[in-house]
């Protein structure tokens, strides 16, 4: 994969063919406007897909070994870039190639040979309408409070790693964090305080859940959620654990709690191998089972368990 040298603030696009031919008409037609990035293969456009995470894919169909189609159904598949738009370019021209293509998730459809106006119009198009949806979702899915994703977004993003991880057969881990006697918190410092306090929390919280494809939302209330996707249990108990001692080294004080003088969290784990024979809400409830064994053992503590399949 290779880049151009355009500045960091204009749109990205990654340009996949296995003819170098095509891919510096492309990068000739685009590089005034767009930083371009190019791909000779499937498996290149995958991982440049997920690393660089482009405005826009300009997909051939007809390459060896793992064809256009075959690429655009696993960056659709794959959380970390079903949002790409996709544009198919090709030299099919029958009307069942362009279905076959639209059907997979591709946004648009250029054929070859390439005119210029009609390349740029259609790419154009699609990184105004990839901008638009970016904002709005940023609105739609973030947590207005805490800034992190709200619990749609989690919802949304956990049923697709389900789906995912379900195929690959990894493990799914999940922690609910809850803010130790947080109605006690608000009871004796007000909700104004409140609301500092579980943005101070949330900040701790996103600095320690930084693993790419990792997520840690805003679940409602003072409750809190983390996605491990492919986190076996060890892995999620130390996420868990490092995640509780972040918070309680913020110190702060909260002299109504009952478990000590500053604010801290109780922690619940649940590890799974998504299957046929399992679902995500037995996942979700583990994890939330394992928060309520927290509070009984006392609070400020990690709880967690592993569900066989």
């Amino acid at each position: 994969m290779s880049e151009s040298t355009a500045p960091a603030d204009k749109p990205r696009i990654l340009a996949v063919d296995d003819q170098r031919l095509n891919l510096n008409i492309m990068h000739g037609l685009l590089k005034d406007d767009y930083q371009v990035m190019v791909a000779t293969t499937g498996e290149q456009a995958i991982k440049a897909a997920i690393s660089a995470q482009p405005d826009l894919i300009l997909l051939d169909i007809n390459m060896p070994g793992m064809d256009g189609y075959e690429v655009c159904q696993r960056l659709k598949e794959d959380p970390m870039t079903t949002r790409i738009p996709i544009i198919f370019i090709t030299a099919l021209t029958e009307s069942e190639d362009e279905t076959r293509g639209l059907e997979l998730g591709a946004a648009d459809y250029i054929t070859k040979p390439l005119h210029a106006s009609v390349v740029k119009a259609r790419v154009r198009t699609q990184i105004r309408l990839k901008r638009q949806n970016d904002l709005l979702e940023s609105y739609a899915f973030r947590d207005g409070l805490t800034g992190l994703a709200n619990r749609r977004a989690f919802d949304e993003r956990s049923a697709l790693e389900w789906n995912r991880l379900q195929r690959a057969g990894e493990p799914l881990s999940t922690i609910m964090i809850d803010v130790d006697h947080f109605k006690l918190y608000n009871d004796s410092y007000g909700h104004g305080q409140g609301d500092e306090c579980l943005r101070a929390v949330a900040r701790a919280l996103a600095q320690r859940v930084q693993r790419a494809g990792d997520m840690v939302a805003r679940y409602g209330g003072e409750e809190f959620v983390v996605l491990l996707p492919d986190a076996d249990h060890g892995a999620a108990m130390a996420v868990g654990e490092n995640l509780r001692s972040a918070v309680e080294a913020l110190r702060l004080e909260h002299r109504a709690s009952k478990v000590t003088d500053h604010v801290t969290i109780s922690v619940g784990v649940t590890t799974g191998r998504p299957s046929a024979e399992s679902n995500l809400a037995a996942l979700l409830q583990g994890a939330d089972e394992m928060l309520y064994a927290c509070k009984a053992a006392g609070r400020n503590t990690v709880q967690g368990r592993e569900l066989s399949r």
